[in-house]
């Protein structure tokens, strides 16, 4: 309830993702249901009711261009429930936004020890978003208080240098997403605030406002020499076109004519179309998230965490174990061999085995402490032999990055 569906749906309305007419008409709605507040909100629930409905096959479900950029927005929900979503959505993601509630008593729960703040922030970075922004928002009801925002800054600096980024290279903005202070336009309901600085390996970069934020981010080298990883977010059964898988290629290119691979099921097919944003496209590269239609094969068997690749070019295949670095960021006991949590890859959820904790090595360092440790707690990194208790697919950080890195959560 930070503001990020109303901040998101501001933004998308202002840089043209959505017609004046449009709003006018979720406008309308909004208030009838006496819920006016919630008009931009709108833009995006919107946005994904008509998805459900299948009428549009863009999983990017804002998507908005800037001066520099053509943004796709994964709104990642916040509420708990929607952590599992979080990750496949964050792990497509090149920079994540924190939208925090600055109001008093709400950023504190935010980011107290089981807050939401702080789970989302780790969860960003240890699914390798190396770019982040801080949106302080909800700054209107703070009666836009320049003491209010520098606590916030403070804190938050302190905490997300914890969790693993330079907070230097982090834009900090204080807005009201609902009036739009500071999101596109410079605020005049805070003359105090100067504007945020951002300090990376690229050089130094300033601007004002949240737009201006998101058009410093670099994009990405992306990996696209290597052979295709394409993991399925999803899969449409389309009338009169046949089956449609969805996903954000992640490693090499998608053409059409392509014979491709889906792993760990195995089910082979021949690539008829690929389109992005209803374009149809010569081929999908990495960072693209497209939609692409198969010859002869149906849904079964394709679907969400199943990954697409080249049938002739190093194909995916199923793992039958591997060994992992594993960071235990929270958790309230000690973990011994036998313990099988749900891993997160990619956009596949499945429960994996502890086979062996093979060793314990230095936070700091990297370098190996301890051999065949017993048991691991909160802190802790090691090195794990894990075996997937159902069909999975990854593979070694080294040769797919985005493959091979994952989230452990405990049901629990």
């Amino acid at each position: 309830d930070s503001g990020k569906s109303t901040t998101t749906g501001h933004l998308i309305y202002k840089c043209g993702g959505v017609d004046k007419d449009t709003l006018q008409k979720y406008e309308k709605e909004a208030a009838e249901l006496g819920r006016s507040s919630f008009k931009y909100a709108w833009v995006l629930d919107k946005l994904k009711s008509e998805r459900e409905r299948g009428i549009t096959i863009d999983i990017g479900l804002g998507n908005f261009e800037t001066n520099k950029h053509k943004i796709s927005v994964i709104d990642a929900p916040g509420h708990r429930d929607f952590i599992k979503n979080m990750i496949t959505g964050t792990s497509q993601a090149d920079c994540a936004i924190l939208v925090v509630d600055s109001t008093t008593g709400e950023f504190e729960k935010g980011i107290s020890k089981d807050g939401q703040t702080r789970e989302h922030a780790m969860l960003a970075f240890t699914l390798g978003v190396k770019q982040l922004i801080v949106a302080c928002n909800k700054m209107d009801q703070e009666d836009w208080s320049e003491a209010r925002f520098s606590k916030i800054t403070e804190e938050l600096s302190t905490f997300l240098k914890k969790v693993g980024y330079n907070p230097k290279s982090v834009p900090f903005v204080p807005i009201s997403g609902f009036q739009g202070d500071n999101v596109f336009e410079q605020s005049e309901n805070m003359p105090w605030y100067k504007g945020w600085q951002r300090e990376t390996k690229a050089g130094v970069s300033n601007g004002v406002t949240l737009l201006d934020a998101i058009d410093s981010v670099v994009p990405p080298t992306r990996l696209q020499d290597k052979p295709l990883r394409l993991p399925l977010q999803d899969v449409y059964k389309i009338g009169g076109i046949g089956t449609v898988p969805v996903g954000r290629v992640e490693t090499g290119v998608i053409k059409p004519g392509m014979n491709v691979t889906f792993s760990p099921s195995n089910i082979t097919s021949e690539v008829k179309t690929v389109e992005m944003h209803h374009e149809q496209l010569t081929e999908g590269k990495p960072g693209d998230i497209v939609g692409f239609n198969l010859a002869d094969v149906s849904t079964k068997g394709i679907g969400r965490g199943q990954v697409c690749s080249d049938s002739t070019n190093d194909p995916a295949k199923e793992t039958v174990s591997f060994n992992a670095q594993v960071i235990v960021l929270n958790h309230p006991g000690e973990i011994a061999a036998g313990y099988s949590p749900i891993v997160d890859c990619h956009t596949a959820h499945v429960a994996c085995k502890f086979q062996e904790l093979l060793e314990k090595l230095d936070r700091r360092t990297g370098k190996k402490i301890e051999d065949s440790p017993q048991s691991i707690k909160t802190g802790d990194v090691a090195i794990i032999k894990m075996v997937p208790t159902k069909p999975f697919c990854v593979e070694s950080f080294a040769e797919y990055p985005p493959l091979g890195r994952f989230a452990i959560r405990d049901m629990r």
